[in-house]
């Protein structure tokens, strides 16, 4: 499950983060589209579930991504331990980004 989690994640930052940041980064300050057509694509609910996978599955790649760079370190932690911090922190993450884009 963590390993097709990872693999979700990676694709999403490669594929999606780069067309999010022209879109939020570029279109908007170069005025071809205004603040109040930004605001309406974002309050949309497809748009929302967009944010989500843009915001979830990274954190879970990032998670197994960090447990395996800690431990290729040599930081002395227990492997289930080290597991429960790393993917815990994404679950909490994943668990905020829902309460934050559903509260909106």
């Amino acid at each position: 499950m963590w390993w097709s989690l990872f693999s979700a994640g990676g694709v999403i930052a490669a594929f999606l983060m780069p067309v999010t940041i022209v879109i939020t980064a570029i279109t908007v300050p170069a005025g071809w589209i205004s603040a109040e057509q930004f605001h309406r694509l974002a309050a949309h609910p497809l748009s929302r579930l967009y944010l989500l996978v843009l915001i979830a599955l990274p954190l879970f790649h990032w998670a197994h991504r960090f447990r395996y760079a800690v431990a290729d370190l040599g930081i002395k932690l227990p492997s289930p331990i080290l597991a429960i911090l790393c993917y815990g922190v994404a679950i909490l993450g994943a668990l905020l980004a829902i309460y934050f884009l559903a509260s909106r």
